[in-house]
């Protein structure tokens, strides 16, 4: 514990702190996507690969409905361009395809802290690597540039996002209670995160996980995400096993 002249607890001092850089809108290559800066010249292929789903539920949760025509597909990616608190890209294939839309949010340099959001995946990206991809890609951009945490949150019923959170290696935080409204119903949102301390054993997982000799050449896995942080973070196995 860190004790001030006053003899009060204060948190960890950090002389040397200086606060980082905005991440650019820049391309970032992966092996299995490519995040491009977010542009109307995505809308007709983004509403085409949305409207590969049969119904909304995907967008369940979202502030937004899924735009039912081109018109609305346009203006909804251009409030997000013109968003000045957003850092947006789209998620496409290797061969350039648009498959789905994600952001920076929440971007507070002078803290060193930011967010992974506005997550939407069209069915193109289902069962498959790219989504996965596309976090690593963020989060890894995200501490190179010196940011000290990057959060996730999501509506506390959409179990789906919190799972594929802490399935990334994201910590489980807390529930804030009744924090907003959303199409007419109350949302309690949960936060997770990771911190600067805990992402090089993520980015080991994550990019042995990710790596090329890891999937077939059909796109299957050949080891499970778990087994990779198992790798990483491998349990004491002086550990007392709680008899049930």
């Amino acid at each position: 514990m860190n004790i001030n002249q006053f003899d009060q607890p204060v948190g960890e001092a950090l002389p040397h702190w200086k606060p980082v850089a905005r991440p650019p809108c820049a391309p970032i290559p992966g092996q299995h996507c490519l995040l491009l800066p977010l542009s109307v010249d995505h809308t007709e292929p983004l509403f085409q690969a949305f409207m590969q789903a049969p119904d909304d539920r995907d967008w369940t949760w979202l502030s937004a409905e899924r735009p039912a025509s081109l018109p609305q597909m346009q203006r909804w990616i251009a409030d997000k361009v013109a968003d000045a608190a957003l850092v947006a890209f789209t998620v496409c294939s290797l061969n350039h395809q648009p498959c789905g839309v994600v952001c920076f949010a929440s971007i507070e340099p002078e803290h060193g802290t930011i967010e992974i959001g506005h997550v939407t995946w069209s069915p193109l990206m289902q069962r498959s690597v790219m989504g996965s991809e596309a976090i690593f890609l963020l989060l890894q951009q995200a501490f190179s540039l010196g940011y000290r945490r990057v959060a996730w949150r999501c509506d506390s019923t959409n179990v789906a996002s919190r799972r594929a959170a802490e399935r990334l290696g994201f910590r489980f935080e807390g529930r804030f209670r009744q924090v907003m409204t959303r199409k007419q119903r109350n949302r309690d949102t949960d936060w997770l995160s990771i911190i600067d301390s805990e992402w090089p054993e993520v980015r080991r997982a994550l990019s042995a996980w990710l790596s090329a000799g890891n999937f077939t050449a059909g796109g299957q896995q050949t080891r499970p995400l778990s087994a990779c942080f198992a790798d990483v973070n491998p349990p004491d196995a002086n550990a007392t096993i709680p008899e049930r």
